[in-house]
C-alpha cells in the first residue's frame, strides 16, 4: 500500500512514481492490490454476478455499500443454526442454546459483543444496544431528548437530509404542539454556485448565535447526498456550549468513518447496519446514549418503554414492577429479532476483525485512487466530484454530479456494463469503494467504464440532436 502517513493522493502519486507506473494505469491498480493487507476480506463476502443464476459470469464492480452491503458468507450459517434451535428446541430456545446458537432472551448480552460493536463506533459497552429500525429509534431517542419549552424549542438539521429524519423531525415538532416553519431549522451550504456541503464554522457561528433557542442538534455523520462527513466532535462541542442536547444520525457513517462517540461527548446516536456494516436489508439497528445518561430514571429521562427495558433478572416474572435496565439497554422495548440481528453479528464479527483503523487507511486510498481516475479521464464539464476533497471530510462514498447529461442514462449503461452505484435525483451518481471488499482495480474499472459510459452518452445525444438529411 502507499504511505498512511501522508494525504492519500500524494501517497499514492509517490508509490506510482516509485514503481515507475502511470498512476492512472491498470499496472498500478494492480500493484496497489498486491500489497494490500485487507485483499483477503474479501472473500468473506458473496460479490454477485452480471448473470446472478451463471457461477461462470464475471462477478460485477460492486460500489453500492452506502445503500447496501454485501453478504458475508457466515450469515447463512449463522442464521441456520437459529432456524435449527427453533426447529429442535421451540419456546426453550430462549434460554438455552442449540449447537452454539444465541439463547434468544439475552441474545443482546452475549459475550463480547457489544464490545465490538462499540469499539465500532468509539462506545462503551454499556453505551450501546441493538434494536428497531433506525427511524424507529430516532423517534425513541427525540421523545428523551427533545424536551422542547417556550424558549428552546427548534431542532436544527441540514437542509435535505434523508427524508424519513425529516419526516421524523417534522413529527415530533407537530406532537409537542410546535410549528414546523418556526420549530424546524434546516442549515444550507453557503449561497454559492457550486457550493453543496456545509462548513463547520458556519454551523459552529449558528450556534453561537441563536443556540438559545435550539432544543436539538440532529446532524448526519456523513451526509447522504454528498458523501460529508461532518465534524461531530466540534459540532458537538459547539452545541454543548449553547445548551443544546446533539444527537446524530450515523446511517453512512457506522462502518465507514472512525468514531470517538463516547469521547466526543456526544448525547445519543442511531445507526443502521445494513450499509457499510454488510448486515442485510432492514436488519436490526442499533443505538447509542452516552454513559451520563444511563442511570437516568424515568421522572429524569422521560422514555417510551416496555418489556424488553426492564431489568433482566426480573423481565420474566411478569410482576408489573418496572425496574429500568441500566444503560443504552434501557431504551429497549420489544425483544430482539433473532433471525437479523445473527446478520448484524457476522458482520461486526468481520469488521472488528479487520480493524477500524486499517480499514480507514484503505477508504482514503480507494477514494483517492477513484479521484485521481476522475480527474484524468472525464471532463470536468461532464462530472463534478461534490463531495469534498479534503479527505477528512469524507469517508467511502464520492458522490459524482452529471450537470448536463441524463443521469438515468448513465446509470443504466454502468449497470449494463457491470458496475454497480446508485442515482440520487436529480443528477448525482454516488461510487463507494468498500474496504472490506472493493479492489483498487474495481475502482479503476469502474471509473475507465464510467468515462466510456459518458462519451457514448454524449454521442447518443448529438445524435439524436441531429437534424434528418
Amino acid at each position: 500500500m502507499a504511505d498512511a502517513s501522508k494525504p492519500a493522493a500524494a501517497a499514492l502519486r509517490e508509490c506510482a512514481r516509485t514503481a515507475a507506473l502511470d498512476v492512472c494505469s491498470v499496472e498500478f491498480a494492480q500493484l496497489l492490490d498486491s500489497r494490500d493487507e485487507l485483499a483477503s476480506f474479501r472473500e468473506k463476502f458473496l460479490i454477485p454476478r452480471q448473470k446472478p443464476d451463471d457461477p461462470s459470469s464475471p462477478e460485477v464492480v460492486y460500489l453500492c455499500g452506502n445503500s447496501l452491503g454485501l453478504q458475508p458468507k457466515t450469515t447463512r450459517a449463522k442464521m441456520l443454526r437459529e432456524l435449527d434451535a427453533w426447529e429442535k428446541l421451540g419456546v426453550n430456545a430462549h434460554f438455552t442454546s442449540y449447537n452454539e446458537s444465541l439463547p434468544w432472551a439475552r441474545a443482546n448480552e452475549m459475550p463480547g459483543f457489544n464490545a465490538m460493536l462499540g469499539s465500532l463506533i468509539g462506545a462503551k459497552e454499556s453505551e450501546v444496544v441493538l434494536m428497531n429500525g433506525l427511524t424507529v429509534n430516532l423517534h425513541l431517542m427525540m421523545v428523551s431528548f427533545y424536551r422542547p419549552t417556550q424558549s428552546r424549542f427548534r431542532i436544527v438539521i441540514e437542509h435535505k437530509p434523508f427524508p424519513s429524519d425529516l419526516y421524523a423531525v417534522v413529527s415530533q415538532i407537530v406532537q409537542r404542539g410546535f410549528d414546523p416553519a418556526s420549530a424546524l431549522v434546516q442549515l444550507r451550504p453557503r449561497p454559492v454556485v457550486g457550493e453543496d456541503v456545509l462548513h463547520t464554522a458556519d454551523i459552529v457561528d449558528f450556534l453561537r448565535r441563536e443556540g438559545e433557542s435550539v432544543a436539538l442538534v440532529m446532524l448526519p455523520g456523513v451526509q447522504f447526498y454528498t458523501g460529508q462527513l461532518l465534524d461531530i466532535h466540534d459540532i458537538t462541542h459547539a452545541g454543548h456550549a449553547a445548551g443544546c442536547l446533539v444527537g446524530w444520525d450515523l446511517a453512512h457513517a457506522a462502518g465507514n468513518v472512525p468514531l470517538s462517540l463516547h469521547d466526543w461527548d456526544v448525547d445519543w446516536a442511531c445507526f443502521c447496519t445494513y450499509k457499510y456494516l454488510n448486515s442485510g436489508p432492514g436488519s436490526t439497528a442499533g443505538v447509542f446514549v452516552h454513559e451520563r445518561f444511563g442511570a437516568s430514571s424515568l421522572q429524569e429521562l422521560p422514555r417510551f418503554v416496555g418489556w424488553w427495558g426492564c431489568d433482566t433478572a426480573s423481565r420474566f416474572s411478569m410482576d408489573y414492577q418496572f425496574q429500568l435496565t441500566p444503560g443504552a439497554m434501557g431504551w429497549q422495548c420489544s425483544n430482539i429479532p433473532i433471525m437479523t440481528t445473527v446478520c448484524v453479528v457476522a458482520a461486526v464479527e468481520i469488521h472488528h476483525e479487520a480493524g477500524v483503523e486499517r480499514l480507514r487507511q484503505k477508504s482514503l486510498q480507494l477514494t483517492a485512487f477513484a479521484e485521481l481516475l476522475v480527474d484524468a479521464l472525464c471532463s470536468p464539464a461532464d462530472v463534478v466530484l461534490i463531495t469534498p476533497r479534503e479527505e477528512a471530510q469524507r469517508g467511502c462514498q464520492l458522490s459524482l454530479r452529471f450537470p448536463a447529461l441524463d443521469v438515468s442514462k448513465v446509470s443504466t449503461r454502468l449497470e449494463e456494463r457491470g458496475i454497480v452505484a446508485d442515482v440520487r435525483r436529480p443528477d448525482v451518481v454516488r461510487f463507494s469503494p468498500v474496504p472490506l471488499y472493493n479492489s483498487f482495480q474495481d475502482v479503476y474499472v469502474a471509473v475507465r467504464t464510467l468515462a466510456a459510459v459518458i462519451r457514448e452518452v454524449k454521442e447518443k445525444a448529438c445524435g439524436d440532436a441531429a437534424p434528418p438529411e
